[in-house]
């Protein structure tokens, strides 16, 4: 089920993320502004964008997350084979798993290291 789920959410965020999903959103929401004056600017016709607006955006939250949850792993693991496999500190390989402040302790020997480097 987790490939089914992670190929339709790689699916549909590929398909958001295109001009012509921009144009087909932009369209309905013109036709919707459009009709107001036909269907009285009612509240059943304000219910219609506000339901559908709300309804989109809560499933595609889900669908950006575990997109980036996926993309935010694999260059983790890339940059962690990197520095295992070339002159870098093996130090670094998980530091995303480190509390807030452990990761800026990394980024101030770095800091640190590269003003000593160029002096």
């Amino acid at each position: 089920m987790e490939k089914a789920f992670n190929r339709m959410a790689e699916a549909v965020a590929h398909a958001t993320g295109t001009p012509w999903a921009f144009a087909i959103c932009l369209t309905s929401v013109v036709l919707w502004a459009v009709s107001g004056p036909y269907f009285g600017f009612s509240e059943t016709w304000q219910l219609v964008i506000n339901t559908g607006t709300t309804i989109i955006t809560f499933l595609m939250v889900f669908l950006i997350q575990n997109t980036q949850n996926r993309d935010g792993a694999a260059i983790q693991a890339k940059l962690d084979e990197l520095i295992r496999s070339g002159h870098g500190k093996n130090d670094f390989i998980g530091i995303e798993h480190l509390t807030e402040a452990e990761v800026e302790e990394f980024r101030n020997r770095c800091a640190e290291a590269k003003r000593r480097s160029t002096h």
